[in-house]
C-alpha cells in the first residue's frame, strides 16, 4: 500500500491532522458541523459532559456526551472551500493510520450533520422555520475535482436543473447529490424538506445586488420555480452540496439542517435569528441523541 507523503497530508508534531487539529481518540463518530466558530459552544452547552476542546484558526472543536451518545461539534467557517478541508480531514482522522501514513484496513463511516443558517426560496417556508435537505445542488466547483458516484436519478435531476436554470452552456456546471435518506427520515415533524442549493458566495452568487451588476439576474426566480417530480428547491446557502458530495466520496452519512433566517421571495429577514438558531440546536440535538449508526 502506497504511503501518503508529508506534503499531501500535513500532520502536527503531536500527530494531529493540520487544519482541524484532531487525532482519532478526540473525534466522535457522530459529528455536527456549524459554520460560525462561536456556535460550537452554543451546541456543546447542551452536552452533559465535555471531554475535549481545541481550536486552530476558524476550526473550533468540542467533543463530549449527551447521555450515552458521544458527539463532536466542529466549526467549518463559511463556504465550500472550507468544507473541502473539514471533510477531508475528518475522514483522514478515522480512516488513515497517521503513524504509517496508509489507509486503515477497516473503513469507519461517520454521521455528519450540518446545523446552519440559510435563505428560503419558497414563500411558504417562512423565516425562523427549519429545513432538512433531501438533496444538494452545487453551484460551486469543489466536487468537480473529485469522482463521486451518482445515481441515474441524480444525473437526471442535474440535467433538468441545468436546462431549467439556463446553465447548459454557462461557466457554472451544477451537480446533484442526495443526502442520507436514513438520517433525513428522523427529521420529519417540525422540519420542511427540500433541495438545498449551495452557492460559492453570498452576494452575486445568491442573486444579491448591492453595487455590482449580476451575470445571472434571474437566478433566484429560476431556483424557486424548479421542480423534479415531488422535489422542489427549498433554500440556498454555502455548504450543503459540498458536504453531501464529499460524504459520498468518502462513504459517510450526511445531512443538512438549516434555520431559515431570510426569505428571498418575501424579502423578509428574521427579527430574532439567535432565538431561532437556538431552537434548531435544541430540537435537532434531541433527535440526534437517539439516532443509532446505520449498518
Amino acid at each position: 500500500m502506497q504511503r501518503i507523503g508529508e506534503s499531501e497530508l500535513i500532520l502536527s508534531p503531536e500527530g494531529r491532522v493540520y487544519h482541524i487539529n484532531l487525532k482519532r481518540e478526540e473525534l466522535a463518530d457522530t459529528i455536527i458541523t456549524v459554520g460560525d466558530p462561536d456556535r460550537v459552544a452554543e451546541v456543546s452547552k447542551h452536552f452533559d459532559q465535555i471531554e475535549f476542546k481545541t481550536q486552530h484558526r476558524e476550526f473550533v472543536t468540542h467533543t463530549g456526551y449527551i447521555g450515552k451518545k458521544r458527539l463532536t461539534v466542529i466549526s467549518s467557517g463559511i463556504g465550500p472551500d472550507n468544507i473541502d478541508i473539514v471533510m477531508n480531514e475528518l475522514d483522514a482522522v478515522v480512516n488513515i493510520d497517521f503513524e504509517q501514513r496508509i489507509f486503515k484496513d477497516q473503513h469507519t463511516s461517520l454521521q455528519i450533520i450540518r446545523l446552519g443558517t440559510s435563505g428560503s426560496l419558497q414563500a411558504d417556508i417562512p423565516v425562523d422555520s427549519l429545513v432538512a435537505s433531501s438533496h444538494g445542488i452545487g453551484l460551486d466547483n469543489v466536487l468537480h475535482y473529485y469522482k463521486p458516484e451518482q445515481s441515474p436519478e441524480e444525473m437526471d435531476m442535474q440535467r433538468q436543473f441545468a436546462f431549467h436554470a439556463g446553465l447548459e452552456s454557462a461557466p457554472i456546471v451544477p451537480y446533484v447529490i442526495q443526502g442520507s435518506s436514513y438520517l433525513l427520515g428522523h427529521f420529519q415533524e417540525g422540519y420542511h424538506q427540500g433541495i438545498t442549493v449551495t452557492c460559492p458566495g453570498f452576494y452575486a452568487p445568491q442573486g444579491r445586488v448591492v453595487r455590482a451588476p449580476l451575470q445571472f439576474p434571474e437566478l433566484v426566480n429560476q431556483l424557486s420555480s424548479f421542480r423534479f417530480g415531488d422535489h422542489r428547491i427549498s433554500n440556498f446557502e454555502m455548504e450543503t452540496s459540498a458536504i453531501f458530495g464529499l460524504g459520498r466520496v468518502f462513504g459517510h452519512h450526511c445531512l443538512s439542517i438549516n434555520t431559515i433566517v431570510a426569505n428571498r421571495i418575501e424579502k423578509a429577514f428574521s427579527k430574532d435569528a439567535k432565538k431561532s438558531i437556538a431552537h434548531m440546536i435544541e430540537k435537532s440535538l434531541s433527535i440526534i441523541e437517539n439516532i443509532s449508526h446505520e449498518a
